[in-house]
């Protein structure tokens, strides 16, 4: 009798199964699903059944890629039905990583080098609605797609570099263009002003003298416009 009971109580032993919070068990019996497992002590009968646990908490991929440049992508997912994530696919967490690699691949490969570099998150968002889509069948749920790092070829970056000094070299240019095309302007209204009103550029002319002088060292020629004598000649005959 008694050795009855301790082989009941080693069969019991050797049945329990603890599932933790963040787990699910995936129950078998004769080989064909049974039933999803919830946490706690679970009895399973050995040689009739079998259990697989499957980790429910947000799971991170690390995926590379390597086309003109080196891309590291970190994809973040949790397993919505374990069920699904255990007798659909062989490994998930396998077969998400590979999913992942080559959705990047072929997004990246469909933008530019400009896009990408500054379009990342527009990227990261393509490549998380296609994986989440494609991943549904296994249970999977995508939360996130990061991509990373982009690191560019050591000939690539030395272009880059070229080409964002001709475009700031391109940019001085035309800025100074424009500064020139103002001052023009300016210089046309002005002198339009002096000649639209009588004396004016006499005036402009003896300020202009005033400020030479007060600089003791300036030597100063003056050629005196014709206009000025006119002026004098005009100033000589009223007096009379």
């Amino acid at each position: 009798m008694n050795y009855l009971i301790a082989i009941v109580l080693i069969l019991i032993l050797a049945s329990v199964r603890q599932i933790n919070q963040y787990q699910r068990g995936v129950k078998f019996q004769f080989g064909k699903y049974h039933s999803t497992m919830m946490p706690g002590w679970r009895l399973i009968f050995p040689v009739i059944q079998s259990m697989q646990k499957v980790d429910i908490r947000d799971q991170e991929a690390i995926t590379r890629d390597n086309i003109s440049a080196r891309i590291n992508a970190v994809i973040y997912y949790k397993v919505s039905d374990a069920a699904k994530a255990t007798i659909e696919v062989e490994n998930f967490r396998y077969a998400v990583s590979q999913l992942a690699q080559t959705t990047m691949r072929n997004v990246v490969g469909e933008m530019d080098l400009d896009q990408l570099l500054s379009q990342r998150e527009s990227a990261s968002r393509k490549i998380k609605e296609i994986v989440d889509q494609l991943t549904d069948p296994w249970g999977i749920m995508v939360e996130n797609v990061e991509l990373k790092d982009i690191t560019l070829p050591e000939e690539m970056k030395r272009t880059i570099g070229k080409q964002a000094e001709a475009e700031r070299e391109r940019r001085a240019v035309v800025i100074k263009a424009e500064g020139e095309v103002q001052a023009a302007e300016n210089l046309a209204k002005a002198a339009g002003m002096l000649s639209a009103s009588p004396g004016a550029l006499h005036l402009r002319t003896l300020s202009t003298l005033n400020d030479l002088s007060s600089d003791q060292s300036n030597t100063v020629v003056f050629a005196i416009p014709l206009e000025v004598l006119r002026a004098f000649e005009r100033m000589g005959k009223e007096e009379k």
